[in-house]
């Protein structure tokens, strides 16, 4: 199978020097993201389109593929493709008979064209003579410009031409790793998620701190989405994720800081711990998912007290956006599950909160507080990579049971995300229960506790996850499957 990839219009206007250094990034990047699946997988192109050709014609195999390209940082867009030599308008007639007689068949359609290079024809002179050709030479119930049943579609570049089998959106942006890296603050909601996403989509590779205010469950929760969006968008690159022990933190803000400041303070001593922490991954770069006002912290006034703290420079994704755009975003690219039922934790609420933070007043009221005990909690920080979260919570809950054959007594629960069941569902002779991993936390409560639970995510570490979460909270009748691959 063959792929032409468009990329984002952005890269395109670049200077000669950064244009081929985006693409030679994004070269890097669709290598290591599709190898999975085909470790001798060609991807070729200097300048206008990339070319991904993979030895496989299995359709599972291929419908992973594209969804590995769909969500590729810098792709705008890719072309499922056959390639062949240069010919003239009735050898692009002949193949367009071939591949579409049948499809067009009491249907309407419209021939679309791409040219590039140095040809005796224009893009309109195929269209027309293919259009033609196809009108007369098949059952097709006639060409409609606007608005076609089937469009057909044609790419001609130099000595080449491609016909068109299907077309897919691309998220855009930047090639991951073209950009710096940053450290998004990450809490698991709604708009740390997307604000890293957007992060993401800019070519930033993102790496995510967060504060542990004191649950367990938020802390697994936060590290479920940062999992899932590395998976998805940015497995090409090693990321790394902090967990910052904060409960020593609140528990001094909530004894020695007046109610109506416990906000804003908070939030100045994230900053202050991420910008260390920052320091020493050499990252210049802060995340937050901060929107002007949406809630008493984030007004301007309180923001330019809040970021007189570090000397980091703090990136803002969100800083204009409402709060149903966001979750907008967070639906289109799959952690509204996530974030909706996020079991925050909720200790710094002030009663009243300033809206209007005075230095002074924040100064004063941080001289009662123990600066030991941030240091504290900087230097107990946990780093990870992140394909490391799922051993760490394995290390802290009972060991988990990993099987590879499924018995009579167990039931499977398929707990991957709706959309990759509906890709590749799982075929088995025994049980099986298909709850997502974000209804997991409820749903396996309910379940006959007398049987035996299979978790199965494909690659394990969701499963795992979950399941050292559920024995940790007092069900032992839980395991993890993982199948051989076929």
């Amino acid at each position: 199978m063959l792929f032409l990839v468009k990329l984002f219009p952005e890269i395109t206007i670049k200077s000669r020097p950064v244009r081929r250094r985006f693409i030679r990034q994004l070269r890097k990047n669709i290598r290591s993201v599709v190898s999975e699946f085909d470790p001798e997988v060609s991807v070729v192109g200097e300048w206008d389109n990339l070319e991904v050709e993979t030895s496989t014609e299995d359709p599972e195999v291929i419908a992973q593929i594209s969804k590995r390209l769909a969500c590729t940082p810098g792709i705008a867009k890719f072309l499922e493709v056959e390639k062949h030599p240069r010919m003239d308008l009735d050898g692009m007639l002949d193949l367009a008979l071939d591949y579409y007689r049948d499809k067009l068949a009491g249907k309407t359609f419209a021939v679309r064209c791409r040219r590039n290079g140095k040809h005796g024809f224009k893009s309109t002179d195929v269209e027309r003579h293919v259009g033609a050709g196809l009108n007369s030479q098949t059952e097709a119930a006639g060409v409609r410009l606007k608005n076609p049943d089937v469009t057909v579609m044609i790419e001609v570049r130099d000595d080449s031409v491609f016909m068109v089998r299907d077309q897919k959106q691309g998220m855009g942006g930047f090639p991951l790793g073209c950009q710096d890296a940053v450290l998004s603050l990450i809490s698991g909601g709604f708009d740390s998620s997307v604000s890293s996403y957007l992060c993401i989509k800019r070519g930033l590779q993102t790496h995510y701190c967060f504060f542990n205010l004191g649950g367990r469950a938020h802390e697994l929760a936060v590290k479920e989405v940062a999992l899932f969006l590395w998976m998805k968008y940015h497995s090409s690159h090693r990321v790394k994720f902090i967990s910052v022990p904060f409960e020593g933190v609140v528990e001094e803000i909530l004894d020695k800081v007046d109610n109506s400041q416990m906000g804003v303070i908070l939030k100045r001593m994230m900053l202050r711990a991420a910008e260390k922490i920052a320091a020493g991954l050499h990252i210049e770069a802060l995340v937050t998912g901060e929107s002007v006002a949406q809630v008493s912290s984030q007004t301007l006034a309180n923001l330019a007290v809040i970021d007189t703290v570090t000397d980091a420079l703090v990136l803002r994704p969100l800083v204009t956006a409402n709060k149903q755009q966001i979750i907008d975003i967070a639906r289109e690219i799959g952690t509204e599950e996530f974030s909706k039922d996020i079991p925050e934790y909720c200790a710094v609420i002030s009663n009243k909160p300033t809206t209007r933070a005075k230095p002074y007043r924040i100064e004063r009221e941080e001289s009662l507080f123990d600066f030991t005990i941030l240091d504290a909690a900087i230097g107990s920080a946990k780093h990870q990579l992140i394909t490391e979260l799922v051993a760490d919570l394995e290390g802290e809950a009972a060991e988990v049971k990993v099987v590879e054959v499924i018995d009579s007594d167990s039931t499977v629960i398929d707990i991957r995300h709706p959309d990759e069941v509906e890709l590749k569902p799982l075929i088995l002779d025994g049980e099986l229960l298909n709850i997502p991993f974000y209804q997991l936390r409820s749903g396996f409560a309910v379940l006959d506790k007398n049987k035996n639970y299979l978790l199965y995510c494909g690659k394990g570490m969701m499963s795992r996850l979950h399941a050292a979460n559920l024995i940790d909270e007092g069900f032992a009748n839980v395991a993890v499957l993982e199948l051989a691959k076929s």
